[in-house]
């Protein structure tokens, strides 16, 4: 019996849309990475890109557990000795939240040029609930049933 490898034209790409309010910020991430890396297919290939895109909405609402906002703090380093910056998560939630939850996404996912370029291509994230991916159709993701979000 012969292995099936996977080619380019067999995959298909289709668009999600998950909406963050009250949503754990890990148990968001952690689904998010693996649509957007496309482990929920079949056909998965770690060196393909098999994922879909997710469009994230109400980024400002995402729930944060435990005393996070108080004491998670997002570490830079400018490239000169002794020169680190620290973030507190509390500024980064008031002006850019967005960013919180890109930052989660890759921390799920794999340190790759790939996984780099999925990140890039395939998440969007929006702080509102508006967003201009209407002409794409977007299907509900579900969180915490099934990964595909399609109804059996």
């Amino acid at each position: 019996m012969k292995t099936h490898s996977v080619t380019p034209s067999e995959i298909t790409h289709h668009w999600f849309v998950v909406d963050a309010t009250n949503v754990p910020l890990g148990r968001l991430a952690s689904t998010v990475a693996q649509v957007i890396r496309g482990k929920h297919k079949p056909i998965f290939s770690p060196h393909l890109d098999t994922g879909d895109s997710v469009i994230v909405v109400n980024a400002a609402k995402v729930r944060l557990t435990g005393r996070k906002l108080e004491q998670k703090r997002y570490f830079r380093h400018t490239g000169y000795m002794g020169h680190e910056r620290f973030t507190p998560l509390s500024k980064v939630m008031a002006t850019r939240p967005e960013r919180v939850v890109e930052r989660a996404v890759f921390g799920m996912l794999p340190k790759s040029s790939l996984s780099r370029q999925v990140l890039r291509l395939k998440l969007r994230v929006y702080r509102g609930a508006e967003h201009p991916h209407v002409a794409q159709q977007p299907t509900p993701l579900v969180l915490g049933g099934s990964a595909t979000g399609r109804k059996a």
